[in-house]
């Protein structure tokens, strides 16, 4: 039987890091079966898009709820290697999804790059419209997700936070590359949803706990350009960067304009979360 009652998928990742730190005791966490280091806190690894390792997990072990957080996030490995892309999100999801036991709640973390960013803000009901690799293959899962009973997709902007490398998400981003002496561009156009990672990682477990199912946006109480939470975050943190900036036309990948997120709903579990950088 079941290790425990709770698996979370990505663990390792920006938003799986934060979510394990905000969870309650006893939650099964994995990280890519790649990771040389395991995390502190993490002791297994998988590859979703391995079907035999996927099956023979849950023929032996049947989690009441699946937090899925996993996958290749960085939209430049994306556009490069599409195909990788392409099994890693939406293959390993379609797996997850099969060999999961039934009865299993699911909570998918999406993103905002479902959308382009030329007509936010955008809501649960608005049509997804990706325009890179990276966003095609989140809807792609998205659909995998949504074709199944007792689950949730919940999309998201940035996340901001530390990191299980110290090298990932955008705190950890202007750290390690300051610390390192690398440059840094910051996009001049691209205005997001960003929150702290840890309310959003409280949000997630409280709509893990929810009934709900379909489509749910983390809103936050302003979106913010790029350069605006780069400045904010280097001083915050008073990390001492020095970052340059450019618009997302003369980037070499395809990058998002503004999408800020909005939501059709008005319960508690829709109010919007505290902006990174407040009005």
């Amino acid at each position: 039987m079941a290790t425990s009652d709770v698996f979370l998928f990505g663990a390792n990742s920006m938003l799986g890091w934060s979510i394990l730190r905000a969870g309650a005791p006893g939650v099964t966490p994995f990280c890519n079966g790649n990771t040389r280091t395991l995390p502190e806190g993490i002791e297994r690894g998988i590859h979703l898009d391995d079907e035999l390792a996927m099956a023979l997990l849950f023929s032996h072990e049947r989690p009441r709820l699946i937090i899925h957080c996993a996958g290749v996030c960085n939209v430049e490995t994306c556009e490069k290697s599409p195909e990788f892309a392409h099994s890693v999100n939406v293959e390993g999801t379609r797996i997850l999804a099969e060999y999961a036991p039934r009865e299993a709640r699911i909570v998918y973390c999406s993103s905002d790059h479902v959308f382009g960013g030329d007509g936010g803000p955008y809501s649960e009901a608005t049509a997804t419209a990706p325009i890179s690799v990276y966003g095609r293959t989140r809807v792609g899962a998205e659909q995998l997700m949504l074709a199944r009973p007792n689950t949730l997709v919940v999309r998201s902007g940035l996340w901001i936070g530390p990191s299980s490398t110290g090298r990932i998400g955008h705190l950890d981003w202007l750290r390690d590359r300051h610390r390192r002496g690398l440059p840094m561009t910051v996009v001049t156009d691209e205005v997001r949803s960003a929150v702290w990672a840890e309310d959003a990682a409280r949000r997630v477990w409280d709509l893990a706990r929810s009934d709900l199912t379909g489509i749910r946006h983390i809103t936050a109480t302003r979106a913010v350009a790029r350069p605006e939470i780069a400045a904010f975050v280097n001083r915050h943190f008073e990390i001492g960067a020095t970052f340059g900036v450019q618009p997302r036309r003369e980037r070499r990948t395809p990058h998002l304009g503004n999408v800020e997120l909005a939501t059709v709903h008005d319960d508690d579990l829709a109010s919007p979360l505290p902006s990174v950088v407040s009005a």
